[in-house]
């Protein structure tokens, strides 16, 4: 009888420190919020030009959010500075507060990414310059990418990088599903990237957004290696039934995994449990055809506001 109190004390203490090392965890999130912006767009069967993302689909993505509740949240597809404002007002009234608001004007003048945190980036730098060969010219990376340094209390960083690469739609016929220029987008990314942080001596970081495309990929292996250099890898991720897929394309009745986190090798030992999570609540997909996928880090210990 004492050995099984001892065993039972000793399964105790051991959940306790685990809880304990945890207990400083901060949660990041990334979420494709599907054109929150005004366009024309079918809401129900009517044909709606210049119409805003209906509210019932906007109450679905702040339930999504307020479920997983991240500290970080990288969004894409938001319109313009004022949509983002929107949706921080809209979820300060139901108690979810994100002090900062960063928000990326990139080449693609309509869809943007953005991010919402509670805790204040210690630096903050937009990247709407990354351009690349393509076909007979240069292209930019359409909608850019955002880089966010967050301070530790030991003075170390770790940066989030947040892209939405370009979609398969295209109209150029000898880039079938714009599988080269995805993979060029994502080359011109991962290149900063690398100057953004090894080369400044910072390993800790993560890429985090809209890929457009699925994990062995061209354009995920960009950010997995770069030649013989070791880059970071993605995290895997699964919903409630361990299920993995993020996006549902209605039209061809497909799932597919294309929104995730690759981490750098050094930051992934600080994952906890060493994966991440997909949000699945009733109607998730009715807020957008993109479903969240967070993550939890173990103790950073991100510098709050004075």
């Amino acid at each position: 009888m004492r050995f099984v109190l001892s065993r039972c004390c000793l399964l105790l203490a051991a959940v306790f420190c685990q809880q304990s090392a945890y207990a400083k965890s901060i949660r990041l999130a990334t979420y494709n919020l599907n054109n929150y912006l005004v366009m024309d767009r079918h809401v129900g069967a009517v044909w709606r030009p210049s119409y805003p993302k209906p509210e019932a689909d906007k109450t679905i993505i702040r339930q999504v959010i307020k479920q997983a509740s991240p500290d970080i949240l990288a969004v894409q597809e938001i319109g313009a500075l004022p949509f983002l404002e929107e949706l921080r007002a809209d979820l300060a009234l139901e108690g979810v507060h994100y002090p900062y608001a960063i928000h990326l004007a990139g080449a693609d003048q309509v869809r943007h990414v953005a991010v919402l945190s509670k805790f204040p980036p210690m630096a903050v730098v937009k990247h709407n310059d990354l351009d690349f060969k393509y076909q007979n010219g240069r292209e930019l990376v359409k909608r850019g990418m955002l880089e966010l340094s967050f301070e530790r209390s030991d003075s170390s960083v770790f940066k989030l990088f947040v892209v939405h690469l370009k979609s398969r739609w295209t109209d150029v016929k000898s880039d079938p599903e714009s599988q080269q220029r995805r993979s060029r987008e994502a080359e011109a990314c991962r290149n900063r990237i690398i100057e953004r942080s090894y080369d400044l001596g910072v390993t800790d970081f993560m890429v985090v957004g809209d890929f457009n495309d699925h994990p062995s990929s061209a354009t995920l292996r960009r950010f997995y290696r770069k030649g013989d250099f070791d880059i970071g890898a993605l995290v895997p991720a699964s919903d409630s039934r361990g299920e993995q897929w993020t996006y549902f394309y209605h039209k061809q009745v497909v799932y597919s995994l294309v929104d995730g986190f690759v981490v750098s090798r050094s930051l992934a030992q600080q994952v906890v449990a060493g994966d991440g999570h997909i949000v699945d609540i009733p109607g998730v997909l009715l807020g957008s055809d993109h479903r969240m996928v967070y993550l939890d880090l173990a103790d950073p210990e991100l510098v709050a506001a004075d």
